[in-house]
C-alpha cells in the first residue's frame, strides 16, 4: 500500500457507533434532520440509509475575512452528533480553526485532501475574500485568500458559502470597502454554490445542508439568492411570535418604555423581520432555546443581500410589499383588530406550532419505524 492510496472512507453511522451514541440516538439524529430539511416522514428510511451507507463526505473548510462566528454556531447545535459526528471528521480534512495540526502540517493535510479526493470533497468556505492591495489584507502560509480559494475550488465537487461574509461579504465590504471584500460566488463562476447566509447562520441549517448533500448527492433546491429554500422561503415576519402585535398596532417606541416590557412588536424600533427570509423564529438557537427578537432586540437583516448598506439598524424602514395592512405601522391598530388581524394572528401562532409539531412527529415516527423493524 503506498501513500498515494485512497483508504475506504468510514460511513456517518460508522462514526456514530465509534463515538458511543445509541441507535435511538442516530434515529433522533435523522428525524431531526429530516424535518428540517423539508422532507416527508417517509424520507426518514431515505436519509437514514445514507448516513449508514454512504461514505464520509472529505471536507475542506477554509477561513478568511470573518469571525469565526460559523464554525460556534455549528458546534453549538441543539443535536451532539452535528458537532461530533459531522464536524469532528470535517476537521480531519482541514479546517484553520479546529484542526489540532498547525504550520507545515495543516497545509499537507490541506494538499492531501485536494489530491487524493479530487472532484469529491466538500469546500466549505466561512468569510469574505479582499481582492485589494493583491491580496495582503488576509494571507495564510504566504498565499492570499484568493489563490487558496481558486486553489480548493479547483477540485470540489460543490461549494458552500457559510454566513454573510462568504455569502454576500457582510460588514467588510461595507461602503466604502476599503479591502474590496468580495463574496465567492462573485470569484468561483464554474461550481456549484450554495449560500448560507446569517451572521451567523443557524447550526441546525448548517447540518441540514450537509445531510441533502449526502442523502440526494446534489444541492438542495435554491432560491433566487442562491439560499435553500428549505430554511430561506419564509420571512421571519411570519414566524414571529410578536406578529399579533404588529397587527393589532401594538409596538414599542423606544428600548426602555413600558411596550418593550410588554414585548410588543419591534418593527418601530428597526425591527427588519418583514423584509427577511431565514428560519430563524421557528428553528431558533441554542437548542431551540431563543433568537433575538425573542431576546428583545429587532432582527437586522443579517440573511439579505447588503443588509449593512440599507439603511440604519435602528430605524424603522419604509413601507415594504405584502398584505395591505403592512403599508403603514402607524395606521395598522384599527384594521388588525378586525377580521383580517385575526386570521392574520392565527397564521402566525400556526406556523410556529406547525413547524414544532413536524419535528416532533419526524422523531416519533423515525423510533417506531426503528422498533417495527427490531420487531
Amino acid at each position: 500500500m503506498t501513500s498515494d492510496t485512497i483508504l475506504p472512507q468510514p460511513t456517518y453511522y460508522d462514526e456514530v457507533q465509534r463515538k458511543g451514541y445509541t441507535r435511538r440516538d442516530f434515529v433522533q439524529f435523522v428525524s431531526m434532520m429530516t424535518a428540517f430539511i423539508g422532507l416527508e416522514q417517509s424520507a426518514i428510511g431515505q436519509v437514514t440509509k445514507a448516513l449508514e451507507s454512504k461514505p464520509r463526505i472529505p471536507v475542506i473548510w477554509l477561513h478568511f475575512q470573518e469571525c469565526t462566528c460559523c464554525s460556534e454556531s455549528f458546534i453549538r447545535s441543539s443535536h451532539p452528533i452535528v458537532a461530533d459526528i459531522l464536524l469532528d471528521k470535517i476537521s480531519l480534512d482541514y479546517t484553520e480553526t479546529l484542526m489540532a495540526a498547525s504550520g507545515t502540517q495543516a497545509e499537507d493535510a490541506l494538499k492531501h485532501t485536494m489530491t487524493k479526493y479530487k472532484g469529491q470533497y466538500m469546500l466549505c468556505v466561512e468569510g469574505s475574500v479582499p481582492l485589494a492591495a493583491d491580496g495582503v489584507y488576509c494571507m495564510i502560509g504566504g498565499k492570499t485568500s484568493l489563490q487558496i480559494l481558486e486553489e480548493a475550488a479547483e477540485g470540489a465537487a460543490a461549494i458552500i458559502a457559510w454566513g454573510s461574509c462568504a455569502s454576500n461579504g457582510c460588514v467588510q465590504s461595507a461602503k466604502p470597502n476599503p479591502t474590496k471584500a468580495t463574496p465567492i460566488h462573485k470569484i468561483i463562476m464554474n461550481k456549484p454554490i450554495i449560500k448560507v447566509p446569517g451572521c451567523p447562520p443557524i447550526g441546525e441549517v448548517m447540518a441540514g445542508v450537509i445531510v441533502h448533500y449526502l442523502t440526494f448527492g446534489r444541492i438542495p433546491e435554491l432560491d433566487k439568492l442562491g439560499r435553500p429554500k428549505a430554511f430561506y422561503s419564509k420571512r421571519v415576519h411570519d414566524s414571529c411570535y410578536r406578529r399579533p402585535f404588529y397587527d393589532a398596532g401594538l409596538f414599542v417606541e423606544t428600548f426602555d418604555d413600558e411596550n418593550a416590557k410588554k414585548g410588543y412588536c419591534l418593527y418601530k424600533v428597526g425591527c427588519k423581520g418583514p423584509s427577511t427570509y431565514n428560519a430563524c423564529g421557528v428553528m431558533k438557537w441554542n437548542g431551540g432555546t431563543s433568537f433575538p427578537i425573542q431576546s428583545g432586540h429587532p432582527c437586522i437583516g443579517c440573511s439579505e443581500e447588503n443588509y449593512w448598506d440599507n439603511g440604519r439598524l435602528y430605524e424603522r424602514g419604509s413601507s415594504f410589499a405584502g398584505f395591505g395592512i403592512e403599508a403603514s405601522a402607524d395606521t395598522l391598530g384599527k384594521i388588525a383588530l378586525g377580521v383580517t388581524g385575526a386570521a392574520i394572528v392565527g397564521h402566525a401562532v400556526a406556523t410556529n406550532i406547525g413547524k414544532s409539531t413536524l419535528i416532533h412527529e419526524h422523531q416519533e415516527e423515525g423510533i417506531k419505524s426503528e422498533q417495527a423493524l427490531n420487531d
